[in-house]
């Protein structure tokens, strides 16, 4: 099975790099252009990926085209690909944020089996969270692809598309909330004498480790917070304090204004 990628971008770059370097799929087996050649050349110098000349080149020499261009380049550039598409049946994967199924759809021709894709930022350290969709068309062993490429650079899950906003709001902007927290909890250790490079490797490992101990523990996280914290204890203190501030009911409006700012556009 080949894999093309219509765009090398940083995410498209994240992506190559898990699918390679997880040994998951062979490096020959994937193709890549771009707009950009110096992108596409260091994907080929550092992973030994193929560089096609162009969209038309790369579609004719695959079986499935990831599109990981900008949305805005949608409108053009799908009618311009559409007939070879069609008559290869090639199997279309987009990671582009926005963009329906259908519309995409609309723009390749109501016959091609697409899935939507969304990752996040987390790729390019191959810890994303991903959810996928797809139209009627996609068989099994698409689907299956689409897993085996996600789980490449992380996490993936298929939910319904109509669920893509709030997986957005929640797996697409959290990180950027977790990287405030980190921040503030290594600020907060400043404040109080620790190095700014110090405090902020703590925080983050303190809150990697704690990620990882909710996603294998299988407790619920109320249960985790019970156990650390001791009666009296510093710890129930600094929870008490959070609450009394909102962090909750915070953490739940940002979420809600994101969720409500991806259905408006």
């Amino acid at each position: 099975m080949k894999i093309g990628f219509i765009g090398a971008g940083n995410m498209a770059s994240a992506i190559v790099g898990g699918a390679v370097k997880s040994g998951k799929f062979a490096s020959n087996d994937i193709y890549v252009c771009d707009i950009n050649e110096e992108k596409v050349n260091k994907l080929k110098t550092e992973l030994g990926v193929n560089a096609a000349a162009d969209a038309l080149e790369l579609i004719n020499s695959v079986d499935t085209v990831v599109l990981a261009v900008k949305p805005n380049v949608f409108a053009s550039l799908l009618p311009s690909v559409s007939k070879n598409i069609n008559n290869k049946g090639t199997f279309v994967i987009s990671i582009a944020a926005g963009k329906s199924v259908a519309e995409i759809n609309n723009l390749l021709g109501s016959n091609v089996p697409v899935a939507r894709v969304m990752p996040n930022i987390n790729a390019t350290v191959l810890e994303a969270m991903s959810a996928y969709c797809c139209n009627a068309l996609v068989n099994d062993e698409q689907k299956a692809l689409v897993e085996k490429l996600c789980s490449s650079f992380g996490k993936v899950i298929s939910i319904e598309e109509d669920k893509f906003s709030i997986f957005s709001a929640i797996a697409g902007c959290s990180p950027a909330y977790s990287y405030m927290f980190i921040d503030s909890l290594a600020r907060a250790g400043v404040k109080n004498g620790l190095a700014k490079g110090q405090a902020l490797e703590i925080a983050a490992q303190t809150v990697l480790g704690s990620a990882k101990k909710i996603l294998e523990s299988k407790e619920h996280p109320w249960e985790l917070i019970d156990r650390v914290c001791s009666p009296g204890g510093t710890t129930i203190e600094g929870v008490c304090a959070l609450q009394e501030n909102g962090f909750e009911a915070t953490v739940t409006s940002a979420v809600d204004a994101s969720y409500l700012k991806d259905k408006s556009l």
